[in-house]
């Protein structure tokens, strides 16, 4: 596996990709790796013959309060994982790189409308964050294909929206979560739990999967369904930020006559904020 740590080292190694006439998949993340991130490059693979991934820790995509100082940076352990993985290219940047001018005045990219519902508006300019470095990551990688999550089941669709609206030349591939054998799904951020809070973290997907189960067997109406759901968290000790039910396209309101949706939620466990979602489609 080749490291680099400048724009320029990158453009000269994909510029060698390039003159080889490889595909390209790649896959952003902040580090950390955990088996979730080894099955995003493993997928990546089925994509392309080179495999390119980046760690960075976007300073943009963090409000004020939340955990960027802290956030778990572990690179021994990560460079295990990116080799087991079979990942060719690693780009990790220093934020001089990524922003040369300064984080404050960058040029941002954003998706209007959704940036700002579910977890944007718990977490104001996370998206835009979010959106503005993959844009940049794209540019620089020109990968033919990039692969994602669906834990972050927002994020990737306002990854797939950002493509579209900019004309990108990628295509973007959703994987579905990866989760532990009680249910959890992996996270980085799951190593704040304590081991108690480690304990009933399960209860978050196991809400889910009832809330999924009333309105798919039981026929109660959404609204119900969803106040059931944030009823149980708050049972199991949670806090729940929201438990909603929304169109898997494009997260907005199901009307009468959709039928993939997708339940989605955020709950606080102590000082962790864990998300998860569960798709699901009606019958007839």
């Amino acid at each position: 596996m080749i490291t680099v740590e400048t724009v320029a080292g990158l453009r000269e190694q994909i510029a060698r990709l390039r003159e080889a006439r490889k595909r390209i998949a790649f896959v952003p993340t902040m580090g950390n790796l955990h088996a979730g991130h080894v099955h995003l490059m493993q997928e990546a693979r089925r994509h392309a013959p080179a495999v390119v991934a980046s760690i960075y820790v976007n300073p943009l995509q963090f409000g004020q309060g939340e955990d960027f100082d802290s956030y778990p940076r572990t690179p021994s352990h990560d460079k295990v994982a990116l080799l087991s993985a079979g990942v060719d290219l690693l780009f990790k940047p220093a934020e001089s790189e990524m922003y040369p001018r300064g984080k404050a005045v960058r040029t941002f990219v954003e998706v209007p409308g959704l940036s700002d519902d579910l977890c944007g508006a718990f977490r104001p300019g996370h998206f835009r964050g979010v959106t503005t470095v993959v844009n940049h990551l794209f540019n620089l990688v020109t990968p033919d294909v990039a692969v994602f999550g669906k834990k972050d089941y927002q994020q990737w669709l306002l990854i797939r929206l950002m493509t579209a609206d900019l004309g990108l030349p990628v295509e973007i591939v959703g994987v579905d979560t990866v989760r532990e054998p009680d249910g959890l799904a992996l996270s980085s951020r799951n190593n704040y739990l304590s081991p108690e809070e480690r304990k009933a973290a399960p209860r978050l997907y196991e809400a889910l999967v009832r809330l999924r189960d009333r309105v798919q067997r039981e026929g109660m109406h959404l609204a119900a369904a969803e106040e059931n759901a944030v009823i149980d968290l708050q049972a199991d000790g949670f806090r729940p930020d929201y438990v909603h039910v929304r169109r898997q396209s494009d997260l907005r309101l199901p009307a009468a006559e959709d039928r993939q949706l997708v339940v989605l939620a955020a709950a606080w466990l102590g000082k962790t904020r864990l998300i998860d979602n569960v798709e699901f489609e009606l019958k007839s």
